[in-house]
């Protein structure tokens, strides 16, 4: 009877061992895939936040100026250092308009975000308190402005704007101007338009713009992907900036 008992716990343990290995290779996959899909879903949220903004930013200019602006439907590239490891960088969204060229980068973040340890920094607040230092889209927008300023005519006027697309992000009041919250944009937008017209001059040409930008730029999906390629192979710059 004992020699029974001793087969049968044998069994038994033999038993829980099978279920237990492919279990646990299981969950290293869920795991895996789960890094994976976290990126894939910050990737989702930083895209779902360009839309909220590029669908603002139609309806505002619209308002503003009729059918004389141009927003293209999607990322810019700039060449800003051709024959580099890093040639392109990417412009969220690029508006030309009659009182100015815009260069916005979109950043849909939640909580409450602070100004940083210096101007190229903010800290983002989350739940709990959590604190978590980020690269100002000020600063990310700072070299293509530059290349924008040092192609085009000095008569343009050239600004980067960082847009903040989450409904429950909040933005401390000490943090640059140019930093502002989604629902913001239309005023800002509105004040630049006021300030052109009392100076008097000229309105840019927005056809003329555009061609203009596109001797240093490019929309095409080939050179995009290509671009994407690139900068994937830092994920903790993307994680930290995608969204």
């Amino acid at each position: 009877m004992s020699g029974i008992f001793a087969f049968l716990a044998v069994g038994y343990l033999g038993w829980r061992l099978i279920r237990r290995a492919p279990r646990n290779r299981a969950t290293r996959v869920r795991h895996f895939h789960g890094g994976q899909t976290s990126i894939a879903r910050d990737h989702a949220r930083g895209e779902a936040g360009e839309a909220l903004t590029r669908a603002e930013l139609r309806r505002v200019l619209t308002s503003l100026c009729g059918n004389d602006f141009y927003l293209h439907d999607g990322a810019v590239l700039l060449n800003h250092a051709p024959g580099t490891a890093y040639p392109t960088a990417e412009i969220d969204h690029l508006a030309v308009t009659p009182f100015g060229l815009f260069v916005i980068e979109t950043k849909n973040w939640s909580g409450y975000i602070e100004p940083g340890a210096d101007a190229s920094e903010l800290v983002r607040v989350g739940p709990g308190g959590k604190r978590e230092s980020r690269k100002s889209p000020l600063a990310q927008n700072r070299s293509k402005v530059a290349l924008l300023n040092a192609k085009l005519p000095k008569v343009w006027t050239i600004e980067g704007l960082g847009v903040f697309s989450a409904p429950d992000c909040v933005l401390h009041p000490d943090l640059p101007p140019t930093l502002i919250h989604i629902n913001e944009l239309s005023h800002c937008l509105r004040l630049r338009r006021h300030e052109f017209r009392l100076s008097g001059q000229k309105p840019i040409n927005v056809s003329t713009a555009w061609k203009a930008i596109m001797l240093n730029a490019s929309i095409d999906a080939n050179e995009l992907e290509e671009h994407y390629k690139r900068v994937r192979v830092i994920p903790q710059v993307v994680a930290r900036n995608a969204v």
